[in-house]
């Protein structure tokens, strides 16, 4: 192997969240600052946060129920008159 080309590696590097939870873990870098960590992120304490800046979520939801009645109103049920008429020449004609 060749000399001097490896990083600096340092056991006890520490990883520091915006919500001010520090982990000590073995990295190249001495010290990073991220801004979510498995204490805060909502994967993994099973709180749904829904950031909703420009009413994105709220236009989203509108246009899903426009679209469900949209929906509920075509399927109108149509008179089966012709589809009951082959039904009854079919038993007709086996008698």
């Amino acid at each position: 192997m060749k000399k001097d080309i490896h990083p600096k590696y340092y056991p006890e590097a520490k990883i520091i969240c915006a919500c001010g939870n520090i982990i000590e873990v073995g990295s190249t870098i001495e010290e990073m600052k991220v801004e979510t960590c498995s204490a805060c992120h909502p994967f993994y304490t099973g709180k749904k946060k829904s950031m909703d800046t420009t009413g994105r979520v709220d236009r989203f939801k509108k246009l899903a129920e426009k679209a469900k009645e949209k929906k509920a109103a075509k399927t109108v049920k149509k008179p089966r008159a012709k589809a009951d008429e082959k039904v009854e020449k079919k038993t007709a004609k086996k008698k």
